[in-house]
């Protein structure tokens, strides 16, 4: 008995560092692929980077798709279903053109602060109860998301206010999410990209810049990179707990620093340093308090 004991811990240790490894490699492609996204959004609309992303990424889910096409047939609460669409879009899209004109690392940080506006849109609209020391961390949260704003009449821009307003729509679809947590995950992760897909066929045919080889390979890359993390983001989870994996979520301004820094010669300010420490302080007491109460946790995962 002692050895099976024994055998049992260490195959449960053997899946945690998997999924921990897991969690840290999809940071790491999703932040990679946001850095492309920006690099390609240099040069081509970013109608164009959602169009031609969604299409890579698509056809690599069609299998999927076509395997468990029955699933589609049959999903609860259609209406919420479209709108999480519609809100997801246009996060994406959002996200994108605040990259256009600010550092990779800014635009993170405001999407660091979602699990913080999930919380506080939860007590607000819908009835959740959230004690006092949650709702400290929430104002601290906010604190840090006003020193990375840098709010003054010179200051603030507009891309920044598209950002944050694009960190807002993506909290209000993570609390969507979690209402439609009986959809399949095939269901959610495809129609994202549909959404993605159809806003930027619209959007390009305005402003078609004609890839270049090059180009097209970054854009496949860019899709199948997404993809590819959601993939490992799923896996992750299934592997470890979610207390276990989802802090390491909060490494991707590290890589957007880093890509940052390499790709663009972007160097953050010490104001968007200290706002992201706060924001990830917050974030990640506010996570641990709803773990040990027992709520289901909001994952950072970055625009799909």
């Amino acid at each position: 008995m002692p050895i099976f004991k024994n055998l049992s811990a260490y195959d449960d240790r053997s899946a945690r560092l998997a999924g921990i490894a897991l969690m840290v490699l999809s940071i790491f492609m999703f932040s990679f692929g946001d850095a492309m996204g920006k690099f390609l959004v240099g040069t081509y609309s970013v109608g164009q980077l959602l169009f031609l992303r969604a299409c890579a990424a698509l056809l690599l889910l069609s299998p999927l798709i076509w395997r468990q096409r029955h699933q589609f047939l049959h999903l609860e609460r259609p209406r919420l279903q479209l709108f999480r669409v519609v809100l997801s879009t246009l996060e994406v899209a959002a996200f994108f053109l605040a990259t256009v004109y600010l550092p990779l690392a800014d635009v993170i940080t405001y999407y660091l602060a979602g699990p913080i506006f999930v919380t506080a849109m939860s007590a607000i609209f819908l009835g959740e109860k959230v004690g006092w020391r949650r709702w400290t961390a929430i104002l601290i949260g906010f604190c840090g998301v006003v020193i990375a704003l840098r709010p003054s009449a010179q200051t603030v821009s507009l891309p920044a206010l598209i950002a944050l307003g694009g960190s807002l729509s993506f909290a209000t679809l993570m609390l969507i999410t979690r209402s439609l947590r009986k959809t399949p995950d095939i269901v959610m992760a495809s129609s994202q990209f549909v959404g993605t897909f159809s806003l930027g066929a619209v959007l390009s045919a305005f402003n078609w810049v004609p890839p270049t080889p090059g180009s097209l390979v970054i854009f496949a890359a860019a899709g199948l990179i997404s993809v590819s993390a959601l993939f490992c983001v799923n896996r992750s989870l299934k592997l470890a707990p979610a207390s276990v994996v989802v802090p390491y979520q909060y490494s991707m301004i590290v890589w957007a620093v880093i890509f940052g820094f390499v790709v663009f010669g972007d160097v953050p300010s010490m104001a968007t340093l200290i706002g992201a420490a706060i924001i990830i302080g917050a974030g990640f007491y506010i996570y641990l308090r709803e773990r040990d109460l027992g709520r289901p946790s909001e994952e950072v995962n970055p625009p799909a």
